[in-house]
Parts: C-alpha cells; structure tokens; sequence
C-alpha cells in the first residue's frame, strides 16, 4: 500500500513540498528512492523545480507587494527585517545559500524581492542555488539510507519506523523553528506612553 501511494503521489507531493519549505521533505524522499520507491535523479529533479518555481514566485511578490505581503504576517515581518539585514552587506551569498539557512527559506525571497535586487541576477544565482541544495540534500538522504541498509541488514522491516521517525524529526524541528520565532508585540498601545 505504501509502495503504490508512493508511486501514484510521491513526485507530485514532493514538488508541492519543496514549493513551499522543502527539507524534510526532500530528505524523506532521498531516504525513500534509496528503498527504491522513487527514482533519485526524478527526485532530485523535481525538488529543484519545486525549489526554484516557489522562490521565483515568492521573490516576484516580495518585489511587487514585499511591505504588504510582510504586513500581514507578523512573524515573517520580524524575520523578513532581519533577512534584509543579511542581505545588505552579502546580497550574492545570501541568494546562493538562503535555503540552507533554517528558517529563512521562505521570507529571503520575499526579502530579496524587496530590497530590489535585480530580476535576472535573481534568476540566475536562484537556479545555481537550487541545484546545490537539490543535489546535496537529496543525495546526503539517498546515501544515508543505503548507509542505513547497510548497518540494519533487512531494512524492509524497519523502514516504516525509519520513516516514522523521519517525520517525526521533521515536525519537531519546524514545532522547534516556530516556537522560536520571536512574535511581535500584540498588546502594545497604539498612542504615546505618559
């Protein structure tokens, strides 16, 4: 049963994920190609599409509605200050590694829009920036999980808790990312304190 949702869902669900945030949906599907449930290179191509068409829309409307988008989101608000910061004095690294940067991966180009770096250096450093973390996210997972199978032995009876485990990893780490995130004030008066 598995075996078949991942074949009918799996490529479909994984570019919707790394559409949106991406990592432990990327390492979950590193981990479940190396079982041979998917296909790695398929993997690793539809994590870099994903990436890159998310970005690419994300750092258009942070270009063209930037303030507003951040405005309504009070948390990414907060962030989206401090990835600005990051950006002002290495604007070329910041683009390149942001997705390696916990946390940041959807308000740096929400960022990156609106502090009006050009369009087609966008464009271009975004692509060799979402090749990279494709490759080295999706295939650190596909060899951990051979790496896995090796210690294990039969890892067929394993990989449910393997894969369980996983996402448990997953939800904590983002339970942990938003629960850090620094909220701002909500309660503060509007007028001048006496």
């Amino acid at each position: 049963m598995l075996e078949q949702l991942l074949q009918d869902y799996g490529y479909l669900a994984l570019f919707l994920g790394t559409f949106f945030e991406g990592e432990t949906i990327l390492v979950l599907a590193g981990f479940l190609a190396s079982r041979g449930y998917l296909q790695i290179d398929l993997v690793l191509l539809t994590a870099f599409f994903g990436s890159y068409s998310g970005d690419q829309l994300w750092y258009y409307l942070g270009r063209h509605k930037g303030r507003a988008l951040l405005a309504r989101k009070p948390r990414w608000q907060v962030m989206g200050d401090k990835a600005l910061a990051h950006l002002r004095r290495h604007p070329d690294i910041w683009v390149l590694g942001f997705r390696f940067v916990y946390g940041l991966r959807t308000v740096m180009p929400v960022a990156i829009g609106l502090s009006g770096y050009p369009p087609l250096r966008y464009l271009v450093l975004n692509g060799i920036g979402a090749v990279v973390w494709a490759l080295a996210l999706g295939l650190a997972a596909y060899h951990f999980g051979s790496v896995l199978e090796g210690l294990l032995g039969n890892i067929k009876k394993y990989e449910l808790w393997v894969l369980g485990g996983l996402l448990l990893l997953g939800g904590g780490l983002w339970l942990r990312r938003w629960l850090k995130t620094p909220r701002p004030e909500r309660d503060k008066p509007s007028g001048p304190q006496p």
